[in-house]
């Protein structure tokens, strides 16, 4: 009996020391993963802002990378160390949306080319590795038994699922919200990057109708077709190309003076190198968020076949439910508006940024605002 007493105290020291040994680990690697992305967040804005540079992506990437494994490895212990899966409190949430979070970065990385990826997402996925690390309580940042409504299977794959969901919509708002950056207060036309979309490059412009008096002087030079957007760039102060660069300037005079707005093609303010990229931010955004959309869709789906086994309804119209259906309406409106009226560019790009808004909001805002079913090792 001695022997057996004895061997149950040393069992229990072994698995205090084993446990205290990952905790250990853990503050370890969060520290590393908030070191490594503050490094790497640098290498992606020198990289921009000195972009003749060319080793300065890759290890940004690398950075990106080594983030994405030491946070893994995080998690990996704090399952060990819990015994399930981490993402039952505010810590182990917000690392884990930060591993989706540059798992989603690389993704669109790889799609885009672009380091100006970078440049938008790792501040965020840093800011959140800082407040997870540096300014929870330590009393927040250890594990606990769950409670009984979390002691499920639907754990992994409803809230999973929802954080995954999460880091996409996240990436390709900030990937829009960069878009909206690059094109401020230019007008941009777009090559065809949406489903329906014919990439029409015409719009709407008023000319001076001051210098219409000049088109008959370019019929009577003999000239009655325009082959190049630029000669009537030259009549209308080199501001606007005609949409039909085949017809009478005199019936166009006649047609513009009965109705001022005429369909004609706006040039291009920005350069072939910005007009470039901001085609790739756009279409970039659109993918990513065509990949968090079903991924929100399946959590939203499990996670009300999960309340019904635990509190025996699908649908209680809990603050976190709520807005989890407001974030499923914004970007299915976003996904609706590109598919089927063929949007691009800066309309989709403000609904993706309103979306960001209201992410942040279902994930992280409903446990700050007030309580629900969902507020279980939250703050409240």
């Amino acid at each position: 009996m001695l022997v057996s007493a004895n061997t149950r105290i040393l069992q229990k020291i072994l698995g205090e020391q084993h446990r205290m040994d990952l905790v250990t680990l853990e503050n370890q690697l969060d520290n590393i993963s908030f070191a490594v992305l503050f490094g790497t967040m640098l290498l992606y804005w020198v990289g921009a802002a000195f972009p003749n540079i060319a080793y300065l992506p890759t290890l940004a990437t690398a950075g990106v990378a080594i983030a994405n494994l030491v946070m893994a490895a995080l998690l990996t212990a704090r399952w060990i160390e819990a015994g399930y899966f981490p993402i039952s409190n505010l810590y182990e949430s917000l690392f884990f949306l930060a591993w989706g979070l540059t798992t989603a970065h690389l993704i669109a990385e790889s799609m885009s080319k672009s380091r100006l990826v970078g440049v938008v997402t790792t501040p965020v996925i840093m800011g959140i590795t800082a407040f997870a690390a540096l300014t929870l309580p330590p009393d927040m940042r250890v594990s606990e038994p769950l409670v009984p409504a979390l002691k499920s299977n639907w754990l992994m794959m409803h809230v999973s699922v929802m954080m995954l969901s999460y880091a996409a919509l996240l990436v390709g708002a900030l990937v829009a919200i960069a878009y909206i950056v690059i094109t401020w207060g230019r007008e941009v036309t777009l090559q065809g990057s949406s489903w329906g979309s014919g990439g029409d490059r015409r719009k709407i412009f008023t000319p001076n109708l001051d210098n219409l008096d000049n088109l008959d002087n370019l019929n009577n030079s003999g000239t009655s077709d325009l082959d190049t957007p630029e000669t009537l760039a030259n009549v209308l102060m080199s501001e606007t190309a005609i949409a039909n660069s085949s017809f009478n300037l005199t019936s166009a005079k006649a047609a513009t003076l009965a109705n001022p707005q005429i369909l004609i093609t706006t040039p291009n303010p920005l350069s072939p190198q910005r007009l470039s990229l901001a085609e790739t931010l756009d279409n970039i955004s659109y993918r990513i968020i065509g990949l968090g959309f079903p991924l929100l869709t399946i959590g939203i789906i499990a996670g009300a076949v999960w309340a019904n086994e635990a509190w025996g309804s699908y649908w209680s119209w809990d603050p976190k439910e709520t807005w989890a259906l407001i974030t499923w309406l914004v970007f299915a409106a976003y996904l609706h508006a590109r598919i089927t009226r063929g949007w691009q560019g800066k309309k989709p790009a403000i609904l993706a940024a309103a979306g960001f808004v209201v992410v942040w909001i279902c994930y992280l805002g409903v446990n700050l605002l007030g309580k629900g079913l969902h507020s279980y090792g939250w703050f409240l």
